[in-house]
């Protein structure tokens, strides 16, 4: 039998762990999303990046570092590994020359469409396993982290600014 609630958070060190819990978390959201997509089907990142270029069309790689959370050197081989495919096409951008916009091929736009239906199911699933009255609070929270996630660079960078101005060079 699982326990649940505190009982089952009292096993040890491990148990304890936000970030052992949250990679845990991670690993079985990761499993029922292979199970839903199959071989076939995109990437949880590759899925990220297709429904981040198809809200807008024409995405710096720089762009798609913010908008998927993807750090900028898992995405460079990201996108040029799905552009081999064909599922993404790249162009100079027409706001930054030395910049690649990015857009959804054909064959991308055919992926993501069959993917969306499978991704709906397995985030049915994931939710499926919490109680339906923390459902809710399960997503502001994963929101509020994402969102301290997004935040942290440049709170790095305006705290490397101060110490600068101080005279520290750090």
């Amino acid at each position: 039998m699982v326990k649940s609630g505190k009982q089952a958070r009292r096993a040890g060190a491990l148990a304890d762990s936000p970030s052992h819990l949250m990679h845990r978390a991670l690993q079985l959201a990761l499993d029922v999303y292979a199970e839903e997509l199959g071989t076939d089907g995109p990437t949880q990142r590759q899925f990220a990046v297709l429904e981040a270029v198809s809200q807008r069309a024409g995405l710096t790689q720089t762009d798609l570092v913010k908008a998927t959370g993807i750090d900028r050197s898992t995405l460079a081989d990201l996108v040029s590994r799905m552009t081999a495919k064909g599922l993404l096409d790249r162009e100079r951008s027409t706001l930054d020359a030395r910049a690649k916009a990015v857009r959804l091929s054909a064959a991308g736009e055919a992926a993501l469409a069959a993917a969306r239906p499978r991704v709906i199911a397995a985030d049915k699933r994931i939710m499926g396993l919490l109680p339906k009255a923390k459902r809710d609070l399960f997503l502001d929270l994963l929101s509020e982290l994402a969102a301290a996630a997004d935040a942290a660079p440049e709170e790095a960078d305006l705290a490397r600014e101060r110490q600068e101005l101080a005279g520290d060079p750090a």
